[in-house]
């Protein structure tokens, strides 16, 4: 699929929330370089609301009920307004934020940097999908500038190592209770936004012993303005990954969860990185599945990430296209190892038929 070719039609219509200069933020859809207010257009408070929350909580028969009613209303040519005239927000009340380490690839390729003479996988990994929890705070929508973090590296200072993470993201819609787990992936998770879980490997590195990630993840997780609902993306699906070891009951698949997109990674406007989603190891079923086994509860808005999104070849972070800084990217004029002051990070992401997922995009700062 040409990237050229990817759209914003009446097959996709994503969600997000905008406001014109002197009005309140409300929810509206994507159609081609317009936004369709659905407050004007659809009526009701659901859609007045200064987040996609409200909405979310309503759950999947009320989801498909207002697509099925935006798609009409789209068609109509009504009460669309240009790009140019609005300004897009964080679409959502960001409840909880989890992330995973699931691709075999990205792990695998981490595993050789850092612990060249072991297995690059620890025991535990092809058993369960390893995630942690993140700062809900903290995330920002698109195109909101990243002060570079400082930290102990372990001298305290900026970040040296200031690296993305291309992923994707899952936005959950209905709720459970504390102490039950989640049921079908497909009644409670909403839809697919873009992530890029920036990351300073340098204060991570010196950290994340015994713990795990704090500071070197924290500071300014990023996702798309535009969450593309679930049935957009019917005819992406396909099976996931085979797994060895056969993985625990509640972590079998009853359904084809996987997703067939491809991502694109740019860097000061130059695509160093393509990697494809379906080759991930550990699918978002499973992961949502792992997340409330121990009876932990989901909330509406809460928004889980895949980790970092590597294929063969094509590996979504600059700690692998660069292996730790040994063999820098090839820029027009430049090399880098990992980010520098200036730098803008743009990832999209479309499907074989040509659904795209927007794109997530942030300019590194200088720190303070």
């Amino acid at each position: 699929m040409d990237v050229g070719a990817v759209s914003f039609g009446l097959d996709n219509l994503p969600y997000g929330v905008f406001s014109r200069p002197g009005e309140p933020r409300r929810v509206g859809v994507r159609v081609g370089d317009h936004v369709l207010d659905l407050a004007a257009a659809l009526g009701g408070d659901v859609y007045a609301a200064p987040s996609l929350n409200p909405l979310l909580a309503l759950g999947r028969a009320a989801w498909r009920e207002t697509r099925a009613r935006a798609r009409d209303a789209a068609a109509t040519g009504d009460h669309l307004i240009p790009l140019s005239e609005v300004t897009l927000h964080l679409p959502i009340e960001v409840a909880d934020y989890v992330d995973f380490y699931a691709s075999l690839e990205h792990a695998s390729n981490l595993g050789r940097i850092f612990r060249p003479d072991d297995e690059p996988l620890k025991p535990n990994w092809r058993h369960l999908p390893v995630g942690y929890h993140g700062r809900a705070g903290t995330v920002v929508v698109s195109g909101t500038p990243i002060r570079r973090p400082c930290g102990q590296r372990p001298s305290f200072g900026p970040s040296r190592k200031l690296d993305i993470e291309a992923e994707v993201g899952f936005v959950v819609g209905v709720p459970t209770r504390l102490g039950e787990r989640a049921g079908a992936f497909e009644d409670h998770v909403f839809g697919v936004a873009l992530v890029n879980d920036w990351s300073a490997r340098d204060i991570q590195a010196w950290e994340y012993v015994p713990l795990g990630p704090f500071l070197g993840k924290s500071f300014a997780p990023s996702m798309s303005a535009w969450i593309t609902p679930l049935d957009a993306l019917e005819e992406a699906r396909v099976e996931g990954r085979s797994q060895e070891p056969e993985p625990p009951a509640y972590l079998r698949r009853q359904e084809p969860w996987g997703l067939d997109l491809t991502l694109r990674v740019e860097l000061n406007g130059e695509t160093i990185a393509t990697p494809s989603f379906r080759d991930m190891y550990w699918t978002p079923d499973q992961m949502l599945a792992h997340m409330t086994v121990n009876g932990a509860s989901l909330r509406t808005g809460d928004l889980f990430a895949s980790g970092t999104v590597s294929s063969v070849g094509q590996p979504g972070s600059l700690i692998e296209l660069t292996w730790n800084g040994a063999d820098p990217v090839k820029l027009p004029g430049a090399t880098r190892t990992f980010l520098e002051d200036g730098d803008v990070v743009t990832i999209t992401a479309w499907t074989p038929g040509g659904i795209s997922l927007g794109e997530v995009s942030g300019k590194v700062l200088p720190a303070t």
